[in-house]
């Protein structure tokens, strides 16, 4: 029989929930395995996930199927082990949750309405940083 390995569930934090975070979640999901799983989620969401953020994506093989804009609201009884906030205004307004969950802040510029480049390079800084830190505290 199988050991039974638990899954850790990270939620990543922004405004609009339609750049970052969602190329985070993204990537989460696609590089850290079965034993993290990713959820994103913005305390003001915007109406659709960016094109840059999606093509970006997909140009690094990775899947966006189900990449969708939600309300932090959606998410707040979730068993969220890490709240990852990826830009200040999130930051400052990451809503109490009903417990305690550590947190880790790192930010990352906004790509929305640049070109594409911007966002391939917000995507590799993602891989490149916040996934080790994710790793690292969910080990």
């Amino acid at each position: 029989m199988k050991d039974l390995i638990m899954t850790k569930t990270v939620l990543i934090l922004c405004t609009g929930n339609s750049c970052r975070s969602q190329m985070a979640e993204a990537l989460v999901n696609h590089d850290l395995g079965s034993n993290i799983h990713a959820i994103s989620a913005g305390t003001h969401p915007g109406p659709k996930v960016a094109e840059g953020a999606l093509e970006a994506l997909r140009l690094a093989s990775v899947p966006t199927d189900g990449l969708i804009p939600k309300n932090v609201d959606a998410v707040m009884h979730e068993p969220i082990d890490l709240v990852v906030t990826v830009c200040d205004n999130a930051k400052e307004t990451c809503p109490i949750f009903p417990r305690p969950i550590p947190a880790l802040h790192m930010p990352f510029h906004d790509p929305n309405g640049e070109p594409l480049e911007s966002f391939t390079r917000v995507r590799d800084e993602i891989r490149a940083k916040l996934l080790p830190e994710i790793r690292k505290r969910l080990a």
